[in-house]
């Protein structure tokens, strides 16, 4: 438990030390490597496209995680308790969660890049959280593969150069033809890549489990869930303005979706 604790904590300081790094990389690396020539003076010049679109990424990533921790699960912490002194709780989907030390209604799992139960009041800005998270990390990857290719001149038209990458860059950078920030980058690029695929995944998957209605605990406890339109399922955790949600981060959950996900 007190290995559980710990993660809980070292996790979030993780996630932000690494948005702090991926800003400053983007803010003095990638970005004055975009400049063009004055003379050109393009309509939309690419450094202004560029940071305008990770600008948006990480905003939604930074403010869907933001509302993740803010809007915890509802804790039914009467329902712990002796058998006599217990009150009743919807079992398909109440859960206590040893490291919050709380019961949360509509668990799906405890998130430790957040610090967070995962439930009904959070789980649509979870799962924003990981789909832009992932979009970032993919970004930075393609903008930080742009920043290599430039200065160190590598070609990545082969399928297999991103792979080779990484050997080839750490015998050079032994033999003094790589420099120390040029070989950050490029442990950065790696990095990058296995998040935004991980998060990808985990959003999927996240989103196959809620068109069924069905959460992550109730899938590991086997439970069945009454079978629903798909579309209804969607709106529960969405909301009506879910197309606004895509755009700007904002707690939005329906009046009858924590009434509606355990009948």
């Amino acid at each position: 438990m007190l290995a559980l604790r710990l993660l809980n904590v070292v996790a979030p300081a993780y996630f932000l030390c690494l948005s702090l790094v991926t800003f400053a990389l983007q803010l003095f690396l990638f970005l004055p490597s975009m400049r063009e020539d004055p003379a050109a003076a393009p309509l939309f010049p690419p450094a202004l496209l560029h940071g305008a679109l990770f600008l948006f990424l990480s905003a939604n990533a930074l403010g869907n995680y933001v509302l993740v921790i803010q809007n915890s699960p509802d804790d039914l912490g009467a329902c712990q308790g002796t058998p006599a002194r217990r009150a009743p709780c919807p079992p398909p989907s109440t859960h206590f969660c040893r490291v919050c030390a709380r019961v949360t209604l509509r668990h799906d799992h405890h998130c430790f890049f957040t610090g967070n139960c995962i439930g009904g009041r959070n789980m649509r800005n979870f799962v924003l959280f990981c789909l832009y998270t992932s979009l970032a990390c993919l970004y930075s990857m393609v903008a930080g593969v742009a920043y290599i290719s430039a200065v160190l001149s590598v070609s990545f038209a082969h399928p297999l150069a991103f792979l080779t990458l990484l050997p080839t860059a750490i015998s050079q950078f032994f033999a003094g033809a790589v420099l120390g920030s040029e070989m950050f980058v490029i442990l950065m690029l790696y990095l990058w890549f296995a998040i935004g695929l991980a998060c990808a995944g985990f959003c999927c998957h996240q989103l196959l489990l809620i068109l069924r209605g069905q959460t992550r605990h109730q899938l590991r406890k086997g439970v069945a869930v009454r079978a629903r339109p798909w579309r209804k399922n969607l709106q529960e955790v969405f909301g009506k303005r879910w197309l606004l949600g895509l755009l700007v981060p904002m707690f939005n959950v329906g009046s009858e979706s924590s009434k509606q996900w355990d009948k």
